[in-house]
Order: structure tokens, then sequence, then C-alpha cells
């Protein structure tokens, strides 16, 4: 089956290039496993889906090692159980291996929950490169795109008709419309995918020292923030205490008086610089 489908495949590209020869079709191609290993989101979350599968492959792991223990145990305790007890360990043993054959199926499955999360996982991006791939085929005018990771086997492929970093930069383009919080922003944006890629390290550079800049000022005026709160707070200390002293020296003054204290000299001179 495999040896028809490589057949049909050398025949349908041999036709192709036939076509391209008689009337100068183009053809270019992507890599789709380029594309997705490219993309931090789906990176992301195959990380996360693999975490999963290694949690299920050691549950599944562990439901082995229990049944294979019961068969053990049956094994060296057949000759002293009863007809009975043999079967109803027999049967426990089949319970257990049915639940985790449908565990196995339930996970791993042609339908199972690995199959269907990887399909919602892919799903988004290829539907995005299929609609970038045929706007770059309009407006290029490509006759045939091939994804060079699928079935149809590329005998030769050109790098020069490769558009796989064409169509992963118009899905970076995309991501970064997103998550422009304005449209000066998306100006800028494009502008930068306008430039070259020596001006685009020239920016990033420049847009770094800015950057820089702005964190040194900042940290320089937290300092200053500092600085200034701790001499209010010692300010405002200074005078509660020479507050509270002064009332204490007008307390004692009205309840019989007693020998003057700092508090009430520190009160007399400034009633005399006044």
């Amino acid at each position: 089956m495999k040896t028809i489908k490589i057949l049909f495949t050398i025949a349908a590209l041999t036709l192709v290039f036939s076509v391209q020869a008689q009337r100068g079709a183009r053809i270019g191609y992507i890599d789709m496993e380029y594309i997705l290993e490219s993309v931090p989101e789906y990176q992301e979350a195959s990380t996360q889906l693999e975490g999963k599968v290694q949690k299920w492959k050691k549950d599944l792991e562990k439901k082995q090692k229990e049944i294979d223990q019961m068969k053990l145990n049956l094994s060296n305790e057949r000759v002293l159980l009863t007809k009975e007890l043999i079967e109803e360990r027999e049967e426990e043993i089949k319970i257990l291996e049915d639940e985790m054959l449908k565990y196995q199926q339930d996970r791993f499955g042609p339908n199972g929950d690995l199959y269907i999360q990887r399909r919602q996982l892919v799903q988004p991006i290829q539907d995005q490169v299929f609609n970038i791939v045929q706007e770059i085929s309009e407006a290029k005018k490509y006759d045939f795109v091939f994804d060079k990771s699928a079935d149809v086997v590329m005998l030769f492929a050109a790098k020069r008709n490769d558009i796989s970093d064409l169509v992963l930069r118009r899905i970076n383009r995309a991501a970064k419309r997103e998550e422009a919080l304005n449209k000066r922003e998306e100006k800028q944006i494009e502008a930068e995918e306008a430039l070259s890629g020596e001006q685009q390290d020239v920016l990033s550079e420049r847009e770094k020292a800015l950057e820089d800049k702005k964190k040194a000022r900042e940290e320089m005026m937290e300092e200053r923030r500092r600085i200034r709160d701790s001499i209010r707070d010692a300010r405002k200390a200074e005078f509660e205490r020479r507050r509270d002293s002064l009332l204490k020296v007008r307390e004692q003054n009205r309840t019989g008086g007693g020998p003057p204290s700092e508090g009430e000299g520190e009160e007399n001179n400034e009633g005399g610089e006044n």
C-alpha cells in the first residue's frame, strides 16, 4: 500500500513538473514541522501536552505492576486456594486488565485524548498556515504549493522555492498585531518588518539602550524617593518628640509645676526667637 502511494506521488509530481516545463508553472513548498517548531505558543502547549502524556504512561505502568503482582501472588498461592478462590482472583485480575485496556484506549487510542488534544493543538496553526499560503500563492502567482513534511514525497526541492520562513513571518506578524495596544504600535511593527535584517539589529540595539536608560532613570527616581521619604520620616519623628515634650511641660505647669525641663527651655527659646 505504501509502495502504491509513493508511485502515485511520483507520478503526480512528474505530471506537475511536466506542466511546469510546458507553461512555466511556479511551484513552492513549506515545511509544516519547521513552522510548528518555530511558533512559541505551539511549543508551550506541546510541552504541557507531553507532561500529560508522561503522567498517563506512569498511570499505565502502575496499573500493569499491580496486575503483575496479583498474577504472581496467585501463582504462588494457587496450590493453597480452593477452586472458588482461584476463580475469584482470576476475575479480579480480568477486571483490572479490562480497566487498564480501557484507560489505554481512552488516552492513546485512535480517538483518545492524545489524538484529540494534538489535533486541537495543531488545527488553529494549520488553518492559519493554509490561509497564509493562499494569500502568498495568489500574490506571488504560485501554481502549486506542497507540504514537505506531509505524505507527498519531495524527490528534490530547491531552497529558493521554500516559503516556510515567509509563512512564519506572517504568523509572527499576526501575533504581534494581536498584541498591539493601539494603531501606533501596529504602524511601528509594520515599519520594523519593512527594515532589512541589519537595520532591525540596529533598531533592536537602540531600543535596548533606551530601555536601559529608562530603567536607570526609574532606579534613580526610586532612590531619590526613598531618601526623601527617609528625611520626611525623620523630621516627623523629631516634630512629634518635641511636641510631646512641650505638652508634658505644660501639663506639669498646670498641675503645680516642677523644674523646667529641656522641652520648656526649647519652648522659651522658640518664644524668644519669635
